[in-house]
């Protein structure tokens, strides 16, 4: 099982949201990272049909999706990042009717339907409106609602963004259950997200990917660029003004700062073992923090 994404660009006027990314991805979790306004939600919604690339291929085991047509979208599972519930329909009620805009028969979208709204563990308030379900609950329905045809490419666009931190684990690890033996693509802009679930690390800055990398080397590049220093409160705000800081914590009356830097930032600066939220930070400290 392959996708390609082959030369895909989208252009609106002189803007590139997404330019020419060459990508094969085989079964696995793949984390889409990159701060807002990189493309990701784009190059998803291309992936998805949703809108048509300026320019490129996207293939699915060597066709693409203009060859394959509507089994292209059989393939397909897809949880945007805005999902559009009815309010008034019941859990049970959106699932059957998803179902059946999927092509499902109804014996099989019956017995789907039940299955996975017990996956996600929402089978006591399945008869309940989704007018009154929590954001987590309808983050659980999301995906089950992505997960109705058996999808072997499986995309989600922000899935956990506003989900309390219990939500986020139980959310994660349903993810893990749903990913085996497909392609599965979660884009976020939270690093820990993907750092727990990813087998690999597409990193995305203003349409291009900047890098392509196994989880266990994604961070290879920027070993010997992270720093921990010890320094006196009142000094602390200077090395904030100059430096990307990825963390602080007061000990007393000093403060420990770890920096991603190219340079030790001070004499008594101690290199650090990187994580994902050094790299990236790394990339896109200076957007962020608006310097």
């Amino acid at each position: 099982m392959e996708l390609q994404l082959q030369h895909l660009s989208k252009q609106y006027g002189t803007n590139h949201a997404v330019e020419d990314i060459n990508v094969s991805l085989a079964p696995g979790v793949y984390g889409l990272l990159g701060a807002n306004g990189a493309g990701k939600t784009t190059l998803m919604r291309m992936i998805c049909g949703v809108l048509k690339a300026t320019s490129g291929d996207i293939r699915f085991n060597g066709k693409t999706m203009q060859e394959l047509g509507e089994d292209y979208y059989a393939h397909l599972g897809y949880m945007p990042q805005d999902f559009g519930f009815y309010p008034d329909f019941t859990g049970r009620e959106f699932m059957l009717y998803m179902a059946a805009v999927k092509g499902l028969g109804k014996r099989k979208a019956k017995a789907r339907t039940e299955k996975l709204l017990s996956m996600v563990n929402l089978q006591e308030v399945a008869d309940k409106k989704i007018k009154s379900y929590s954001g987590g609950m309808k983050q659980r329905l999301g995906i089950a609602q992505a997960e109705l045809n058996r999808p072997s490419i499986l995309i989600l666009d922000e899935p956990t963004a506003g989900l309390d931190p219990k939500e986020r684990v139980r959310f994660r690890n349903l993810i893990s259950d749903f990913a085996k033996e497909k392609i599965v693509i979660l884009s976020t802009h939270i690093v820990s997200d993907v750092s727990y679930i990813a087998d690999t690390i597409l990193l995305m800055k203003k349409g291009r990917f900047l890098l392509q990398e196994p989880m266990a080397a994604v961070t290879d590049n920027i070993r010997g660029k992270v720093w921990e220093i010890l320094v006196p409160e009142w000094e602390a705000a200077s090395f904030r003004e100059q430096f990307s800081v990825v963390n602080l914590h007061h000990e007393g009356s000093m403060v420990r700062l770890r920096i991603v830097h190219e340079n030790p930032p001070a004499d008594n600066a101690v290199s650090v073992e990187p994580g994902l939220e050094d790299l990236f930070l790394y990339h896109f400290g200076e957007e962020q923090e608006g310097k």
